[in-house]
């Protein structure tokens, strides 16, 4: 028989919509559903379909930083092949390291490669005949892992996968969260954490399930009664739900109980405090610096608000931004200053004393160059955060009348100005924070989300610069542009949701931010310390912790110091060195990753940044948006119809899902995990996943592995391993409708940056898709054309004899009409096209 060899897709992409509240810090571990028709059960009524037998997921954390053990095994007792789908939504900070599939008692490894080498692959197959497609996924938008296989008839398919996370810690603790979602009963289900920490442990609690989709308060239905033992400065943390519990549990949360337990477990921790400079950890040549004073007043802050009044605001969002004022402006204290400015065509000012929006007439447009016309505009002064005030506030901001159009660079260009002149007026006396709620569409002023971030960061510079936070409405918010906007400004975006907790959603997300206790914060450490990540911080945060993390090179008596501005003025905090209970290199090179994966994002140049971050993720194996995962599997059908298998997305051909932009020449490919060594032709290696540590001894492997221990789940049998070259990889392929436009339909360039930066146009009545060529067939009569005749309703890039007409978007908005959820225009009317009725 003849073997050839394919690689299975490890995908990655985007699935917010399934835990749209808090999935950005959890995981999900699912299974196919099968059909109807597949659906059977036997004697017993147990589901065969294929059936989950075990999931069990590990934690094991130490330092803060957690690496989790995902293990599924399947079994189809069917008397033919059935397919099965192994799924984890990843926390959105989190980076895959180890996969695993044990078939057939065989154990097929992933392996991290750099993207183009995994294309020019995927073009070698292409080349030479086989079966091949391929998929180009976002990277910023990819946290789902999914693989799937077919399971022979009467026999089980184990999966492993490991990823690595740091815990950030708000609202003054650590929180792992784990969604569990098999779809299906499982007879073996269980979930264990693990914690070593440097430092004692003040707390460990489980609070309440939850369903993952709407923020909670606790529940004595839904207390998961976990095991939870802790000495000092340790912890484990015991969930198994049995048959009946999942059941339970499933109804108490809103799901069918024959599915299962689709919610997520959550494990809440601290450890005790240094009072002052934090603890630094050192070992093996790499340190990591803890740093979160518990004894300090906030400061007084001016907070200014920036509030979308625009048409495409109306209905469920402008009611979520009046609810998020009404949560948000009485938590303000009475030392605080406030401003508030909301905009739709133009922007207006809040003048507390005559309790009215008072209009900015900005005649220029000069955006990025207003100050001298704002300083002679006499804007109200911030006004005190008194009872009196927050009342006139809360009202004011109720009304909904005169929306419009949607200006953004005039909201935070005139609230910029405004935090500059209370600086400039009382120097160092109030944290500055910029809160910007919107649905993030700009159509007037500045239509380019990018143009938009570069501007508002060349003016947020210099001493006054002042962290911009910004929370986004609804399902069409641009929260890629309001993303970068607010990393870019030394602060984070957060979008919320709309559903029935959106008023906890808020408070959440304000109770971050609402109290500052140092500004200007900078580490400094002795000479000889080398690839530092970052040491220089705007603000901190009452319940949060900044990290840093480097190289100690020679020097071991490592005691640094942090400078920063509190109430009493600049001061100077002494650290507390501490032992590590683990080693700290993988923490290093994750935060490093991390950051010059940052970097890049807005970078100019991100040739030295890409080649930077690749190298470091694969020496980790960390999966990242530079580098590809793909697993070897042999395959023993001597041939593959590649239309056939494209069109059923068959499991014999998968391939790497390629993971954000193309970056540097590809290097050599690197295992993940332990390296192993192959011994001939078809030879096995011995590889495990060992157990973890136990918790109460002390150890664990030098690279953060999971060494031996009576908690510790799994041993991965011995497996196959390929010889070199490595076989070729298929894709699966993807479908895609062609918009390109010929060189005589140049787009024009504001319909050109819509389409570039969020693939929407904000209208006086609603948001649009913009659409594709030919996505809607039906044409309605339209009164007026840019040509002055009548016509008939197409999408936008139907209609190319109009682009050099429509020079701007207002003079577009003049002969925009709806395509049921599209952007259309009135286009004169062809010979061969007749107005549907």
């Amino acid at each position: 028989m003849s073997y050839r060899h394919i690689i299975i897709a490890l995908s990655i992409f985007l699935s917010e919509t399934v835990f749209p509240t808090s999935s950005d810090d959890s995981f999900v571990v699912t299974s196919t559903e099968s059909t109807k028709e597949e659906s059977s059960t036997d004697s017993n009524n147990i589901q065969v379909n294929p059936q989950i037998y075990s999931m069990q997921i590990n934690a094991n954390v130490s330092n803060r930083y957690a690496r989790t053990l995902i293990t599924s095994k399947v079994r189809n007792l069917k008397d033919k092949s059935k397919e099965t789908t192994f799924s984890v939504i990843l926390p959105e900070n989190a980076f895959i390291s180890e996969f695993e599939m044990e078939i057939k008692g065989k154990v097929y490894k992933a392996y991290v490669k750099e993207k183009e080498e995994a294309k020019k692959i995927y073009q070698q197959a292409v080349s030479s005949g086989q079966s091949a497609g391929h998929v180009e996924l976002n990277a910023r938008d990819s946290k789902t892992f999914t693989v799937s296989v077919n399971i022979e008839p009467e026999s089980k398919t184990i999966f492993r996968l490991v990823y690595e996370e740091l815990l950030q810690r708000r609202i003054g603790q650590y929180e792992l969260i784990i969604n569990i979602h098999p779809g299906q009963i499982v007879e073996d289900l269980g979930v264990h954490v693990y914690i070593n920490e440097s430092r004692p442990l003040t707390f460990v609690k489980t609070p309440s399930l939850r369903t993952g989709n709407e923020i909670s308060k606790n529940d004595e239905k839904l207390d998961p009664s976990a095991q939870i033992d802790v000495i000092n400065n340790t912890a484990v943390v015991n969930f198994n739900p049995d048959i009946n519990q999942q059941k339970t549990f499933a109804e108490k949360l809103g799901g069918n109980k024959e599915n299962g337990l689709a919610g997520q477990f959550v494990v809440q921790y601290d450890v005790e405090r240094d009072p002052h400079g934090g603890e630094v950890l050192v070992r093996d040549g790499y340190f990591v610096h803890f740093f979160a004073p518990s004894e300090l007043d906030p400061l007084p802050k001016h907070v200014v608000f920036v509030l979308d009044h625009s048409g495409s605001m109306s209905g469920r969002k402008i009611d979520q931004l009046i609810e998020a004022m009404q949560n948000i402006l009485p938590q303000l204290k009475p030392e605080d200053l406030f401003n508030i400015i909301r905009f739709a065509d133009d922007a207006s000012v809040w003048n507390s004393v005559e309790n009215k929006f008072v209009p900015v007439n900005i005649i220029s447009r000069d955006y990025g160059s207003l100050e001298p016309h704002l300083k002679e505009a006499n804007l109200p002064q911030a006004a005190e955060a008194s009872n009196q005030n927050i009342e006139n506030a809360k009202n004011i901001v109720k009304d909904k009348s005169d929306m419009g159009l949607t200006n953004i660079i005039a909201g935070l260009e005139i609230g910029l100005f405004l935090i500059k002149r209370t600086q400039e007026y009382t120097p160092n006396k109030y944290q500055p924070l910029l809160i910007f709620l919107t649905d993030g569409l700009p159509n007037v002023g500045m239509n380019s989300g990018d143009e938009i971030t570069n501007t508002v960061t060349k003016l947020n510079s210099g001493t006054t610069c002042a962290p911009i936070f910004s929370l986004s409405f609804g399902s069409g918010a641009d929260k890629s542009f309001l993303q970068k906007l607010s990393s870019q400004n030394l602060g984070f975006s957060r979008h919320i949701y709309e559903a029935a907790d959106a008023s906890l959603q808020l408070q959440d997300f304000y109770s971050t931010i609402s109290s500052p206790l140092m500004s200007n914060i900078t580490f400094k450490y002795v000479d000889g310390v080398s690839d530092v990540t970052n040491v220089r911080y705007p603000i901190l945060f009452q319940g949060s912790e900044l990290v840093v993390a480097g190289k100690t090179g020679e020097n071991s008596d490592l005691l640094p110091q942090v400078y920063g501005t509190c109430t009493t003025g600049r001061v100077i905090f002494n650290t507390t060195r501490t032992k590590p209970v683990s080693s700290i290199e993988r923490l290093w090179g994750y935060l490093t990753v991390q950051q010059i994966l940052k970097e890049r994002e807005t970078a100019d140049n991100k040739t030295e940044l890409t080649r930077k971050a690749l190298d470091l993720a694969l020496k980790y194996s960390f999966v990242t948006s530079v580098s590809s995962l793909v697993v070897v599997k042999p395959n023993q059908t001597d041939a593959v119809d590649s239309q056939t298998a494209a069109a059923k997305s068959s499991p014999e051909s998968f391939g790497p899902i390629s993971v954000g932009m193309p970056g540097a020449p590809a290097p050599n490919s690197r295992s993940l995990g332990v390296p192993y060594s192959a011994r001939g032709s078809g030879a096995w290696s011995t590889r495990s996943f060992s157990s973890y540590p136990n918790p109460f001894s002390g150890a664990s492997a030098i690279n953060g592995g999971f060494s031996s221990s009576n908690y510790g789940p799994l041993q991965v049998p011995q497996f196959y391993l390929p010889r070199q070259p490595y076989p070729v990889p298929i894709f699966i392929p993807t479908t895609t409708t062609d918009t390109s436009l010929t060189q005589s339909e140049t787009l024009p360039q504001w319909l050109e940056e819509l389409k570039k930066n969020n693939q929407r146009i904000t209208t006086p009545q609603g948001s649009f898709q913009l659409g594709q060529k030919n996505a809607v067939t039906t044409r309605p009569s339209c009164p007026s054309t840019p040509t002055n005749t009548t016509g008939v309703c197409t999408i936008i890039f139907d209609c190319p004899e109009v682009f050099t007409l429509l020079t701007d978007i207002n003079v577009y908005l003049k002969f925009f009409c709806p395509l049921n959820d599209y952007a259309g225009v009135c286009c004169p009317v062809k010979q061969e096209t007749t107005p549907s009725a």
